[in-house]
């Protein structure tokens, strides 16, 4: 087992070792399913762009439910018939920006994708998940496919085809070029650790 993975719990003279400490929920999927000795070399995620329209939703619903809220808690008593729907339509604005801010985190934060010496390892989602993982000398190609748009904020879709297998695309990737490149680096590297 890895030296990171013990942790020393310490409490007056008693000293508790565990070994497994770095099994908990704070490790990711990919640190996880690691072979004995194998490396992550490159790291990516979804673009921060996946966000972007959920938090200006988020806003936009927040903004109308903070007004309709200051509405109703400086209007004169004589609107009382008024208030309460007032007050509802805002609150439900309030947790509908909260929910749609939540669900755009969450997506982004629960995929990962991970370039090691031995595999490419992507993981999509949280309670549903899909996970695709590839060893190195199984990839026939992959592939970018960049937008303008996405070009100039650095984020396009990574198609991987496994040897004799479908096309696997992974929409909205950050920095997609480096992932390739990272690829095609280590699918190198093995090829030469085999020769020799």
């Amino acid at each position: 087992m890895p030296a990171e993975a013990k942790c020393v719990v310490e409490i007056g003279r008693l000293q508790i070792v565990r070994e497994d400490a770095s099994l908990g929920s704070d490790m990711s999927y990919v640190e996880k399913n690691l072979m004995p000795a194998e490396k992550v070399i490159y790291r990516t995620r979804l673009h921060w762009v996946v966000i972007f329209w959920p938090i200006a939703a988020s806003i936009l619903f927040g903004v109308s439910g903070l007004v309709l809220l200051a509405r109703t808690m400086t209007g004169s008593s004589d609107n009382s018939g008024r208030s309460t729907p007032m007050l509802a339509g805002g609150a439900i604005l309030l947790v509908i920006a909260l929910v749609s801010l939540v669900v755009a985190l969450l997506k982004r934060n629960a995929t990962e994708m991970a370039v090691t010496d031995r595999r490419v390892i992507v993981k999509i989602g949280v309670a549903a998940r899909r996970t695709f993982e590839i060893l190195l000398s199984k990839v026939e190609s992959i592939g970018v496919e960049e937008t303008l748009m996405g070009r100039m904020l650095g984020y396009g879709t990574v198609v991987v085809r496994g040897t004799g297998g479908t096309p696997e695309p992974f929409d909205t990737v950050a920095h997609p070029l480096e992932f390739r490149k990272q690829v095609q680096q280590q699918i190198e590297n093995s090829q030469q650790r085999a020769r020799s």
